[in-house]
């Protein structure tokens, strides 16, 4: 007895809207991450020179497999990026733009 073929899964095309406030975009020189067992939360936050405070813009909590996707699509764009432009210095190098991440976890 054979059994039934099933049909080819056609990748589903997903239509992104950017609306007009998040196409201007947000500037964060600063990015804070924790974890749970469930979900991963990352703030973008902006400091200013000489404030002892930084204020967070954005939040997003993400599950872990889009977050290891995220860190797959962020480290091919690096390298694209690197490969055009040069070598990216770390934080607290001359050649840094002043973006830093802030780890903790829970």
């Amino acid at each position: 007895m054979s059994q039934p073929t099933q049909p080819p899964q056609v990748p589903q095309r997903i239509q992104i809207e950017l609306g007009e406030a998040e196409a201007e975009g947000l500037y964060a020189n600063l990015t804070m991450i924790s974890q749970s067992g469930s979900e991963f939360v990352i703030d973008f936050a902006r400091v200013m020179p000489g404030r002892p405070k930084a204020k967070v813009y954005a939040r997003v909590v993400m599950a872990p497999p889009n977050v290891k996707a995220l860190l797959r699509g962020l480290e091919q764009n690096l390298k694209r990026f690197e490969d055009l432009h040069g070598a990216i210095g770390e934080p607290g190098s001359k050649t840094n733009i002043g973006f830093q991440s802030g780890m903790g976890g829970e």
